[in-house]
């Protein structure tokens, strides 16, 4: 199968939802990262926000961002890709790998 370089880029660019939840342990480190995702999310809870039609690469360059101030000793966060909306019932992603797509 021949893959042209448009098509290659349009892959790498195609469009998910992705969910983003948090638990921080610091307030000073809550108060930043919940200024970032409001920045770039909706928040449809405390600690929960959602992106639409986002990319991965867009989603990685926050997720960047954000791993510059949480503290991994004791902070969480989990992303989760939207497959469709809707009601669904399933398994989450393995935790020991939380960052493959």
């Amino acid at each position: 199968m021949d893959i042209s370089s448009q098509n290659l880029k349009e892959f790498k660019m195609r469009k998910y939802d992705f969910i983003i939840t948090y638990d921080i342990a610091d307030v000073k480190r809550l108060r930043k990262i919940g200024k970032m995702m409001e920045k770039k999310a909706m928040r449809i809870q405390y600690s929960v926000y959602i992106l639409y039609e986002t990319s991965k690469e867009e989603v990685t360059i926050l997720l960047d961002a954000i791993c510059k101030v949480y503290d991994e000793k004791y902070d969480d966060i989990r992303v989760y890709k939207v497959k469709n909306r809707g009601l669904h019932f399933g398994n989450a992603i393995d935790l020991d790998n939380p960052f493959i797509f």
